[in-house]
């Protein structure tokens, strides 16, 4: 049997190929239909050995020794803050601010604007 097709399915075919493309011209079609599948099978063929050469060739050119690769583990991880959840470079936390009185403001005020009347 071919794949789900029984033996009444494929009596069907051929008695209406038959009906359709008559007794004489049957075989050609049959040898062009031979043809093409074995066509098709030398192109698969030949198209997975291409594959298997390249993954092969690939995979040679990769390092052998795993140390020279770096691992995803070895890259720097941002500290995480205790009191928030999200990650924190070192380098962007906001200094202390420093202790004792708070400084007095000296940024100079603009004055309003007078209306003249």
């Amino acid at each position: 049997m071919i794949g789900s097709l029984g033996m009444p399915e494929l009596l069907f075919i051929l008695v209406l190929a038959l009906l359709i493309f008559g007794p004489r011209k049957l075989p050609e079609i049959g040898k062009t239909m031979g043809k093409a599948m074995g066509e098709f099978r030398r192109a698969t063929r030949d198209l997975k050995r291409t594959l298997d050469t390249e993954l092969s060739a690939e995979e040679a050119s990769r390092p052998a020794n795993p140390a020279q690769v770096t691992p995803a583990a070895a890259v720097e991880t941002p500290a995480i803050s205790p009191t928030t959840s999200s990650p924190t470079p070192p380098a962007t936390q906001a200094p202390a601010p420093p202790e004792g009185p708070p400084a007095a403001d000296t940024t100079p005020t603009a004055e309003p604007a007078r209306d003249p009347e």
